[in-house]
């Protein structure tokens, strides 16, 4: 069996059909094998037609009695109709649009068909386009694939059982003594099973060994990439702590959390070896201020510093906070952006590589080919997982293997950030700075509506700013019941809010009209911000204490809670008031969660519980590499387990030179270059 074969040379698949294949990210025959099925029909369970519930899917065994034939019917549709009976009973089979059919059903032979019964004229049993299989081919467990229009799970399913007619085993990576130990079905038994299994029990231990294999490669492979990261020796060496002297500067005292970060950070900078360090924090907890200790401390060695952020107005209120802090420090700080002058960007390149700049802070900006340092040593990017890779890479390549320190205002579940984070070292803000004032939170209905405009209109007549947030952008999206923003802002502006100045902000703005439109708000020019959920993660506007989500049982909690973080920035009590009309259990018990905590990783963990790692962020966001076959939540049991054991073997072997690892090596090399290649991940 040749795993890197290309998907063309399967028996029954041409060169339509793999292209079909590639379209679902399978290109190779090691591919296909690890392209597992997303469900399970269960043919096993046959039963006669006359007692089959109306209205559930069902398995019955029949015989064609007569052929099929295709007619065609007024719109040009096709349909083939034909009977089954079992021996006593009889069921109609009609399929559309199929002009294979009358060859694909043979009258006299004997089939099994799957499907949902329904009644029919005279109250006639009757199944529509039931899935079928001859009998003498037929298995007791049915895998089902996610499919295309390009390619079909029954296709997907022929060149698996083309692919797996080949008896050579599939090779074995992991040593006996771990099979032993954990109770693990060979691999080629797994592969074998996953897809067509015999039974319901041998396909549970089919995939308690998969699941075991994805947790415990990707594990080690974030094991082994953190101890490379630790091994990285740098030019850019900490000699002398000035934490103490930056500390006085602030007029005001850091939590303890915050002397905690700054002292984990500063030991790794002064030991020789690159720092690579995860700072996650809740919304408001003073992450900049330990940014802003490591820049002054690299700032006092001869170190330049560069931090990355995510948009413009965000990269502006970053400079405005450091030149602030550092304004009787004597240290250097500079923006580029996009909309920075020509004239003053070749200036500011200028003194960038000649080293007159301690600290340079921008956007995608600062990763242009032109833009060089005198001796880059720290680079901080915040909120990382907005940016791509490249971006990522591309200013750590402008220095000298520099320091890294990455910002998240996500909190994190720990489930989640074993994988997420398991190559960077984790320092976390679990404090709110003295003075800061909690939001609190009330959950309405719609009915209530009236009197919360008046609310918000209370605090705006006190010079207060606040925010509306609605879930859709324009009409076009229109769902019943559901705010769209562009209606709204619209329609406040003309009525409710006519007297007030109100702006109108959503992603499908150009980014110039949105930093714009944030640089107004930041101002005051603005008073009330109708938005949709770009202000996630945005500026900090402390003089913006109230806050209204529209449709809130259309957010995740972990979602609510970031937007709620916009307010309560200040010394002001924060009011953040949730809008729904569903009274379903589960919009209830979230309503309730945010309405009775502020702490983020408490409502992380209970966002994962209740949506599971697929849905926690949302679009393939902060890089959580894809999991094929396990769950996060589900399978925490074999998380830990896995985790123990690639930690025993990162601390006896970590170079893989045992004969009984060398195998695992070899799969963790490939799982380390497939981290950022979806398609190389899914290779035997």
């Amino acid at each position: 069996m040749n795993f890197s074969a290309d998907i063309g040379t399967v028996k029954g698949v041409g060169k339509v059909r793999a292209d079909g294949f590639r379209s679902l990210g399978v290109a190779t025959i090691g591919e296909l094998l690890r392209f597992y099925p997303r469900a399970y029909e269960d043919w096993s369970s046959i039963l006669p037609i006359e007692r089959c519930p109306i209205g559930e899917n069902v398995c019955i065994k029949g015989t064609l009695l007569y052929p099929l034939k295709n007619d065609r019917v007024r719109g040009g549709m096709l349909i083939a109709k034909g009977s089954v009976t079992d021996g006593d009973s009889i069921v109609s089979v009609t399929f559309f649009n199929n002009k294979y059919i009358p060859s694909m059903l043979k009258s006299g032979e004997e089939y099994l068909f799957y499907g949902k019964i329904t009644l029919g004229k005279y109250a006639a049993r009757e199944m529509v386009s039931p899935m079928f299989i001859p009998v003498r081919q037929s298995k007791a467990i049915l895998p089902i694939y996610h499919q295309n229009p390009k390619i079909t799970s029954r296709q997907i399913r022929s060149a698996l059982e083309n692919v797996l007619a080949d008896k050579t085993e599939i090779p074995e990576f992991l040593p006996s003594y771990i099979l032993e130990k954990y109770s693990l079905v060979s691999l080629d038994t797994a592969i074998r099973q996953i897809h067509f299994p015999e039974s319901a029990e041998i396909l549970q231990r089919a995939r308690e060994r998969l699941i075991f294999d994805e947790l415990f490669l990707l594990q080690l492979s974030l094991m082994r990439l953190k101890n490379t990261n630790k091994t990285v020796k740098t030019d850019n060496k900490i000699k002398i702590d000035y934490t103490d002297e930056y500390f006085k500067l602030l007029p005001f005292e850091p939590t303890n959390a915050q002397k905690k970060a700054v002292k984990a950070a500063v030991a790794d900078m002064q030991s020789g070896k690159q720092m690579n360090r995860l700072l996650q924090g809740d919304v408001g907890s003073g992450k900049t201020a330990v940014a802003a200790a490591l820049v002054y401390v690299c700032t006092k060695n001869g170190i330049q510093s560069a931090l990355m952020a995510p948009t413009e107005v965000l990269a502006v209120q970053h400079f405005e906070t450091f030149t602030s802090l550092f304004a009787s420090a004597g240290i250097t700080c500079e923006l580029l952006t996009g909309s920075t002058k020509a004239v003053d960007k070749k200036r500011i390149k200028e003194r960038l590589k000649n080293g007159e700049i301690d600290l340079i802070i921008g956007t995608h900006a600062l990763i242009q080919d032109d833009v060089e340092f005198s001796r880059l040593g720290l680079v901080i990017t915040d909120e990382q997982h907005r940016f791509g890779v490249k971006q990522r890479t591309g200013l750590c390549s402008k220095g000298k293997n520099p320091h890294v320190y990455v910002m998240s205002a996500t909190p994190i579940p720990r489930t989640l950030a074993l994988i997420l984070f398991g190559d960077l070292d984790v320092s976390v803000l679990d404090e709110l700075p003295p003075g800061r004032q909690k939001t609190v939170t009330y959950a309405v209905s719609s009915k209530k509506r009236r009197g919360m405009f008046d609310y918000i209109k209370s605090y705006l007549d006190k010079g207060f700013q606040g925010y509306i947030v609605c879930p859709l952008v324009e009409e076009s999206e229109n769902i019943t019941g559901v705010q769209n923003v562009e209606e709204y802002y619209e329609k406040a502006k003309n009525t409710v809010f006519k007297d007030y100045s109100l702006g109108l902000l959503h992603g499908k703005m150009t980014p110039k009209k949105k930093d714009e439109i944030m640089s107004d708000f930041k101002s005051g020019k603005i008073q009330l911000l109708i938005s949709t959920v770009v202000i996630e993660v945005g500026v900090d506007v402390p003089n913006a204490v109230i806050m209204v989500i529209e449709n809130a049982e259309r957010f995740g909690l972990s979602q609510l809670h970031q937007l709620r973080g916009r307010v309560g920035r200040g010394t002001q009590m924060s009011t953040c008031i949730l809008v729904t009309d569903s009274s379903s259990e589960d919009t209830v018990r979230r309503m309730n969660i945010m309405c009775s905590t502020t702490d983020g990783f408490k409502i992380a963990d209970e966002d994962l519980r209740l949506r599971g790692p697929g849905d926690f962020f949302g679009t393939r966001q902060h890089g959580l590499p894809r999991l094929r076959i396990a769950d996060l939540m589900t399978d925490s049991k074999i998380l830990n387990e896995t985790q123990e054991l690639a930690g025993e073997i990162t601390r006896t072997d970590p170079n893989f030179t045992k004969n009984e690892h060398i195998k695992i090596g070899r799969q963790v090399n490939k799982k380390i270059n497939s981290l950022g290649n979806t398609a190389a991940a899914n290779t035997i």
